[in-house]
């Protein structure tokens, strides 16, 4: 039986990543909610049981006009994660007209790799260098390809001719590619959340990723690795659960709030807010760099569905990042406070969203 047309917002998001999460949490904090879903896609979100209603799409080329007045129909809030801009596209973002929870500007800001560069400079946070051109390269360097999903094609070199040689053999046609210093240390990504409601930023969770085959690699002795001619490869297939040193947190903490207030001046209007995901590396001396902002709610959360060490300290009741993100929408539509916590204020929903 489909949803019934609600003064209640219908929490709505596209049915991979992470949207398991949001659907349960909107369901936690009883809102209804939807998932927009590719044909042949659907079958975790009918057995997990977690979506009032799956809308199915043959394609994602098939999010038209149409689909967008069903949305508006429905009083639906679209709720974005990290495959929004990959299936979407950030033009038919821009143009979406139902209501998004999140400022649609910021991502001009998180996929260009000089633009993010730059807000991560201006809120004092500590980089690794990027270089120029491969005859630069005397050091490890990572080259990441531009969109690379989930680090996919990702590889390590050491000098001028190893990187043209693995990029010349596997990647001839990639030329939109980032050279960065390769820092050792610990991965360590940091779930935040950033209320414009309240003004206050929260620690949520914090993951690594499994990732293979550098993860894997080290079953393998290092005489066979050597003959096995074996490229390291940083493809995520998973998120592991991490809590880092106490002592640690107040910097974490900083971090987070200057990225938010460089955010405001670089973008405009409420900046960045709701959940984003700042990517580092810890070294042995406890230096955090920072070298990637997710802008939006990170797949690294999934773990986190009864929620974290951390919001256990500050909420009474399971909190993932997904329930955060429909309880931030439920009070803001209980107060009359919507257009705070949405791009762009639909007018012609005026006090109808209000529960």
């Amino acid at each position: 039986m489909g949803l019934q047309h609600s003064n209640k917002p219908v929490i709505a998001t596209l049915g991979t990543h992470s949207a398991l999460q949001i659907l349960k949490g909107a369901r936690d904090e009883g809102l209804p909610n939807l998932c927009i879903c590719r044909r042949g896609k659907e079958q975790p979100y009918r057995s997990f049981g977690v979506a009032d209603e799956i809308l199915l799409l043959d394609d994602w080329s098939d999010w038209d006009d149409a689909l967008e007045e069903e949305l508006l129909r429905r009083n639906a809030v679209v709720v974005p994660h990290g495959s929004f801009v990959a299936y979407l596209g950030s033009e038919r973002i821009h143009h979406m007209r139902a209501a998004y929870f999140g400022t649609k500007g910021i991502l001009e800001w998180e996929s260009d790799r000089t633009k993010e560069r730059q807000w991560l400079e201006k809120a004092g946070l500590l980089l690794p260098e990027v270089l120029k051109k491969p005859e630069d390269i005397d050091r490890p360097v990572i080259v990441k390809f531009h969109g690379a999903g989930g680090g996919f094609g990702y590889f390590i070199a050491r000098s001028p001719d190893q990187f043209y040689e693995v990029k010349n053999r596997k990647y001839p046609d990639e030329d939109d590619y980032v050279i960065q210093e390769y820092i050792v240390g610990v991965p360590l990504y940091i779930h935040y959340f950033y209320s414009p409601m309240t003004g206050e930023l929260e620690i949520m969770s914090m993951d690594k990723r499994y990732e293979s085959n550098a993860d894997s690699i080290g079953r393998i002795r290092a005489a066979d690795q050597l003959a096995s001619n074996i490229y390291t490869s940083y493809t995520i297939v998973g998120n592991i659960p991490v809590v880092v040193r106490e002592s640690m947190l107040p910097e974490l903490f900083a971090m987070g709030e200057r990225v938010v207030d460089v955010s405001k001046k670089i973008c405009g209007g409420k900046g960045l807010f709701g959940p984003f995901c700042l990517e580092t590396i810890v070294t042995r001396k406890l230096h955090v760099y920072v070298f990637e902002i997710s802008a939006r709610i990170v797949a690294g959360t999934n773990p986190f569905v009864e929620g974290s060490p951390y919001t256990a300290l500050k909420y009474d009741v399971p909190m993932s990042t997904g329930r955060r993100i429909a309880r931030e929408i439920r009070i803001a539509s209980e107060q009359g406070r919507l257009e705070d916590v949405l791009d762009e204020y639909p007018a012609m929903y005026g006090s109808a969203l209000r529960v």
